[in-house]
């Protein structure tokens, strides 16, 4: 990591869906990104700690796998190498400092994951960064060209502002993007308080036991049929997961506001509920399965002939 610590003269943030890629220019004209950044812009979200710096002195800690140094020569290695530098505008981290990486860093990276990939070399883990690294390599190139043609064409000096961001972040959705979030930090923080689990909100790896549980409060809550579906259009696959969430093969005009309707209210439920125990009757008070549906139909129709 270099010793001099730099001023950002610049400073700003990439919003792409909920996701916000944190990015500076320093006095010396380095475009940088930073480190928690990075890491969710890769699909790492969780590996590298907020505030504190990098994880790992020296080359950044996505790029010390040892399957992946075959990939990373010796000029990505100081690319590689944490920056640290003093925000424009200081409003948190570590005594006004913060540490971040060259932006000429990250398709760099991309391209290590998916040369990785290529010669059949990802470990298991690794696979999801991979599918994320392809889509946000293909997203930039997009960008890239719009803005060398901005650039030659004097119209940087007219468009919008937010005008790449707008198309990279167009482009991306397009491609599926997996960091956009339809479950919010909220569920699973309800979540693991109601199952008096510890909840770390620097990680998005969770319990497998979590995805049963999603499935019977969120899935199986959705009309009969959808989970099944689901299940057969995105099996589990030889490693024991699944290529990618349920919901984004949901459609966007009925699927996807259906389920987020139904996260609304069961996280409503969830904040009512001082135990899974009272949550899992508030739930089936609400959202009956069929089986309680018909014995509640049943009760109703006893209590109109009582009265």
């Amino acid at each position: 990591m270099s010793k001099e610590i730099l001023k950002a003269t610049h400073s700003g943030a990439i919003k792409i869906g909920d996701i916000s890629i944190k990015c500076a220019v320093l006095e010396d004209h380095r475009r940088v990104i930073t480190h928690q950044s990075f890491s969710y812009a890769i699909g790492r979200a969780g590996r590298e700690r907020g505030g504190e710096g990098p994880s790992n002195e020296g080359i950044a800690s996505f790029l010390n796998a040892n399957n992946l140094q075959p990939f990373v020569d010796e000029e990505l290695k100081q690319l590689g190498k944490a920056v640290r530098f003093k925000p424009s505008n200081p409003t948190s981290g570590h005594q006004g400092e913060a540490y971040g990486y060259s932006a000429e860093l990250l398709p760099k990276v991309c391209n290590v994951y998916l040369s990785a990939r290529d010669a059949g070399k990802l470990l298991p883990g690794q696979e999801h960064i991979a599918r994320q690294c392809d889509i946000l390599i293909r997203g930039l190139a997009v960008v890239g060209i719009v803005a060398l043609v901005d650039e030659a064409t004097g119209y940087q000096k007219e468009r919008d502002r937010n005008e790449l961001q707008k198309i990279l972040e167009k482009y991306i959705a397009k491609e599926l993007l997996p960091w956009i979030k339809t479950f919010p930090d909220e569920y699973y923080q309800e979540l693991f308080r109601l199952k008096n689990w510890q909840y770390n909100p620097l990680t998005v790896k969770r319990p497998q036991y979590v995805g049963k549980l999603t499935n019977k409060i969120v899935y199986e809550k959705l009309p009969p049929g959808v989970l099944k579906a689901l299940q057969e259009k995105n099996p589990i696959t030889e490693n024991g997961h699944r290529k990618t969430k349920h919901h984004q093969h949901l459609t966007e005009d009925l699927g996807k506001p259906n389920l987020e309707k139904h996260l609304a209210s069961v996280i409503t439920l969830m904040r009512i509920s001082p135990n899974w125990r009272i949550f899992e009757k508030h739930l089936e008070r609400a959202f009956p399965s069929q089986e309680q549906q018909l014995e509640l139909e049943l009760f109703d129709a006893d209590s109109d002939d009582e009265n």
